[in-house]
């Protein structure tokens, strides 16, 4: 693909389009809380909290979220599927136009 070719132009709009973008998970948990007489956690119910699991050099993490950027974190986790699955396309669309280009030059196919 030229560096200026449509297909590339295409292609970086899509990704531009897409931040923030991350990887990982984001769930819901409830705990207990770390006072001693919370009315709530003595009648067992517990508190909400939101997690963001990740991985960083292999190994996974896991970070308290802030209330204020869950749906920040919760639209980028989209964004990060949607360029997987941009990533997931490029390498056979690459060949499909590698192909295209040696039916129409035999020499420019055996060109590696």
């Amino acid at each position: 693909m030229n560096d200026d070719s449509p297909a590339r132009q295409k292609w970086q709009t899509q990704l531009a389009s897409l931040w923030p973008a991350i990887k990982g998970s984001l769930a819901k948990v409830y705990k207990p809380c770390i006072r001693k007489n919370c009315r709530a956690c003595a009648r067992g119910d517990k508190h909400p909290a939101w997690l963001l699991s990740f991985s960083s050099e292999g190994r996974r993490k896991t970070m308290y979220v802030p209330l204020a950027l869950v749906s920040t974190l919760k639209k980028a986790l989209q964004n990060g599927r949607k360029i997987e699955k941009l990533l997931s396309r490029t390498g056979p669309e690459l060949l499909r136009q590698h192909r295209r280009a040696a039916k129409k030059d035999p020499a420019a196919g055996s060109k590696s």
